[in-house]
């Protein structure tokens, strides 16, 4: 029988679980996070690896043999967080319920152990696997010993065998430890060579294979610098080398015998979940341990050549397979189905031409389980198929769930929830000009998997939604919603091509101007597009000051030209001929581009993108056009409405970030504020700077309304003072005034960080979730990007959860009222309709009040709206 031993190092992988998931704990306050996480680990290896025998090892104290050595050893280590403290005992005891061995030596590391019992296990012929955070390890790796590095979080792991250290250093195992001699380990607190870095510190190995052949040959080492921290350093990069040589020889009072695993003892380990909370692990606990990671790999499906009646019951799951991400215009090559009946693979052009599929397919009393409604419904109307009958969308579902995932494709979902070895598209089928169908065998099975995955997911991920109170977002919100949006991107949004090239010969023609005033500026002509050429006029030529320099020579970037504007006339053309040139290229070449046989741009609208739940759009991206620059906001003039006497109706919410704000912290002052139906930032600056209404300047209420809104994005006095063109100082008393007047937000703003910190995500009004395991991080600028993110996201995500509702609720009005008006787009916080003229009246009478009402709040919504022959006149 094979012989395999793995070897965790228990504080390495405990500190990995406890920064990477939020802080967690149960009902009894107990913080759990570290034990979860190590938990999951511990799961994974269990299930993957199989071992014959196991040990976690510990360090027993702060003090080792190694400070015998070097008495600053780990010197710079931060003490160990309270919260993962008081965790230890509790993995331990984990491990007791799971019938594994734990092991600390006095004077010894856990690597010391971990090195000590993998070389008796090398002896004994066993097979060794090491499981830990700290790359020191990998000097332990050979042909009997793999070691796995932990990489992003604690399950994606990196495997470090001799070969791969060659493949990935160049250097053996043992050449580990002269590479940490010489470079050093900061979170070691090693000093190595002061200045030699990894990249030289390999360089040398590849020359001397060790720090000592290298300390004997410093003459040879090219570098005068270099040759002089060597000979200075010597002592210490042996001396670094010995701290960083993990001991073998460890005087074990264990035996391998002793470590030997059967099985847990699944009563123990089921109290235990109980107590910590942990539901999905409780519901896993019969044969949590032994059984074998979750596989669609064998399948088995049906072929179908003829379309019959069994393909089609009351409840289906039903995948259409379409070969690239713009679905408005790429093949379907594939349909899986599977209900009761079966599994079925069904050839595109066969469903197509049935009358059967055609009724199924149509029919709202058969349910369909999808992956991307909307996806689905766009693609089959290109052949007047209209989809009806969806039940559940698994991308939908596993977007709320966690937003922070990127599911950009069916595998990344299946692997979310536990299938781990479902392919991606882009290895069947290849990736851009290299993407071509397989043979129809192995593409059928690739469709047929997904139908299964998801039948499989669907009750999964409802019970999950329901677990989080997150049945009525899914149902009653973001499912209908993802009808709307398919009408829309269906219907599309038809262009004036003539338009958009007349306004493409004027741009040209500017930047015609532009570029011969720039050079006549410049006394010369050169590529304005180049930085390096621009770098030499600008800094050398006509001598600006340099504000920031990169690798490759001086910064022009647009933060150092708006820096530079006042200083010369060159660099407010240069800037305006940037900024006209990415209109011509982005823009109005890249709409032309994209414009469909129909004369429209059928954008595609991403639902499950965006961390906050906002919509966003490509192909074209329609909520990007530049509106700060005339000519940008000129290029809505090219959007018009695809009927004879119909205009553009376009609805914008007004202020409703801050709306939302005053709605959530309940502060007394915003909300009178709004209800008073007041000017909000001319009410902050009287607030802030104590004046009455007519005496606040221009300034003060752009100061004010840069406050208001730095406030929502959780603004710090840097961002503010950047934004304001004054001192961190001056933007620091800033915020500090208006929290004084409004301090019902600053109570908002430090629990809803708080709440981050506890539950490990943020919720919208209507429960949308973002997780936020940065807000726990030792990193002051992570931690700090955290904090401001838990601040922002509710009220953000509010935001986009009432102007979704509103498009539900617009859409049904619409219908009742049986009117004609169609909504085409959404623009952050406007909806774009068109409509018969005659329609109008009714329009600013409905639109206004639905929009009003999608969500009652503590303070009025505000909706304004304007209309005309094309977008740009409905502003």
């Amino acid at each position: 029988m094979l012989k395999k031993i793995v070897l965790i190092d228990g504080n390495s992988i405990a500190y990995r679980a406890f920064f990477a998931l939020p802080l967690l704990n149960n009902d009894k306050g107990i913080h759990t996070n570290a034990v979860y996480g190590f938990t999951t680990m511990l799961t994974k290896i269990l299930e993957e690896e199989k071992p014959t025998h196991i040990l976690v090892a510990f360090d027993a104290g702060k003090t080792t043999f190694r400070h015998q050595t070097f008495q600053e050893y780990k010197g710079t280590r931060q003490k160990t967080p309270p919260e993962l403290s008081e965790q230890f005992p509790i993995i331990r005891e984990l491990l007791t319920a799971f019938g594994i061995k734990f092991y600390e030596l006095e004077n010894y590391e856990a690597d010391d152990i971990i090195g000590t019992f993998s070389k008796i296990a090398e002896e004994e012929d066993f097979t060794v696997k090491i499981i830990s955070g700290d790359k020191d390890m990998t000097q332990l790796s050979s042909p009997k010993t793999t070691v796995m590095i932990t990489r992003k979080g604690i399950t994606d792991m990196e495997e470090y065998t001799p070969e791969h250290l060659q493949d990935k250093y160049g250097l053996t195992p043992e050449q580990i430890i002269d590479m940490k001699g010489l470079m050093g380990d900061t979170s070691d607190n090693i000093p190595g060579v002061p200045g030699v870095g990894e990249k030289t510190a390999i360089k040398l190995l590849k020359q001397f294979p060790t720090v000592e052949e290298l300390l004997d040959h410093i003459d040879e080492v090219s570098g005068k610098k270099l040759k002089e921290k060597l000979e200075e350093f010597k002592e210490q990069a042996l001396m670094s080398k010995k701290l960083a040589t993990i001991y073998r020889e460890a005087p074990l009072t264990l035996s391998i015998q002793d470590t030997a695993y059967t099985n847990p003892d699944t009563n123990k380990l089921s109290a235990l979940y109980q107590e910590l909370g942990f539901k999905s692990l409780l519901e896993k606990i019969d044969g949590a341990v032994s059984e074998s990671p979750k596989v669609l790999d064998d399948i088995t499906f049906t072929f179908a050549e003829e379309i019959t009646e069994e393909l089609f019951t009351d409840d289906s799951s039903l995948y259409i397979e379409i070969l690239d991400d713009n679905y408005h215009t790429a093949d379907v090559i594939g349909i899986s189905i599977k209900n009761e009946n079966g599994l079925f693979y069904v050839r595109t052009e066969q469903a197509l031409q049935s009358t059967l599929f055609k009724n199924w397919i149509e029919d709202e009393t058969k349910r369909k389980y999808v992956y991307d409604a909307k996806r689905s419904i766009v693609a089959l109307r290109r052949f007047d198929l209209d989809l009806k009958g969806i039940d559940f969308d698994l991308l939908l579902a596993s977007y709320i769930l966690n937003p922070s995932d990127n599911v950009d494709d069916f595998a990344s979902v299946a692997n979310k929830h536990g299938y781990n070895n479902v392919q991606k598209d882009e290895v069947v089928y290849g990736k851009g000009a290299k993407r071509k169908l397989p043979e129809e065998h192995v593409y059928a099975k690739h469709i047929a998997r997904k139908a299964q995955g998801i039948e499989e997911l669907v009750e999964h991920c409802r019970k999950a939604l329901s677990e989080n109170e997150q049945l009525d977002l899914f149902h009653k919100l973001e499912m209908p919603l993802s009808l709307i949006l398919a009408n829309m991107e269906s219907i599309g949004v038809k262009v004036d091509i003539e338009r958009l090239k007349e306004m493409g010969e004027d741009i040209t023609n500017q930047l015609h101007a532009i570029e011969e005033s720039i050079y006549q500026h410049a006394g010369e002509t050169f590529n304005i597009n180049s930085p390096k050429q621009l770098g030499v006029i600008l800094f050398e030529k006509l001598g600006l000051p340099v504000i920031k320099k990169t690798k490759t020579g001086y910064s022009t970037s647009a933060d150092v030209l708006e820096k530079l504007e006042p200083a010369h006339e060159i660099v407010k053309e240069i800037l305006h001929y940037r900024q006209l040139g990415k209109l011509q290229s982005t823009y109005i070449e890249g709409l032309l581009k994209v414009v469909h046989d129909d004369q429209k741009v059928h954008t595609r609208f991403n639902q499950a993108l965006t961390q906050t739940g906002r919509l966003s759009s490509t192909d074209p991206n329609l909520q990007n056009i530049p509106i700060r620059l005339e000519e940008g906001r000129k290029i809505r003039q090219a959007f018009i409405p695809s009927e004879k006497d119909w205009v553009i109706f376009s609805a914008d919410y007004s202020q409703v970030e801050l709306r939302v704000l005053a709605h959530i912290s309940g502060d007394d002052k915003l909300i009178s504020a709004f209800q008073e139906d007041m000017d909000i930032h001319t009410k902050t600056a009287m607030d802030v700077f104590h004046v009455k209404a007519e005496e606040v300047t221009a300034n003060m209420r752009r100061q004010a309304k840069a406050v208001n809104f730095g406030i929502v994005y959780g603004i710090s006095d840097y961002g503010l003072s950047q934004n304001l063109n004054i001192t961190r100082k001056e933007a620091g008393q800033f915020i500090e005034r208006y929290f004084d007047s409004y301090p019902r937000v600053k109570q908002y703003m430090e629990e809803i960080v708080q709440e981050a910190k506890q539950k490990g995500y943020v919720s919208t009004l209507l429960k949308r979730r973002r997780y936020i395991p940065e807000i726990t991080s030792r990193n002051f600028n992570i931690r700090s990007f955290a904090e401001r993110t838990a601040m922002n996201t509710p009220i953000q995500g509010s935001a986009a959860d009432i102007i979704k509702k509103a498009m539900i609720d617009m859409a049904e009005r619409l219908q009742q009222e049986k009117l004609q008006a169609r909504l085409l787009l959404q623009v952050h916080d406007e909806l774009i309709f068109e409509a018969p003229k005659d329609e109008i009246e009714i329009l600013k009478q409905i639109v206004p009040d639905v929009m009003e009402h999608a969500l009652e709040l503590a303070v009025p919504l505000k909706v304004d709206y304007a209309y005309g022959p094309t977008w740009f006149d409905a502003k």
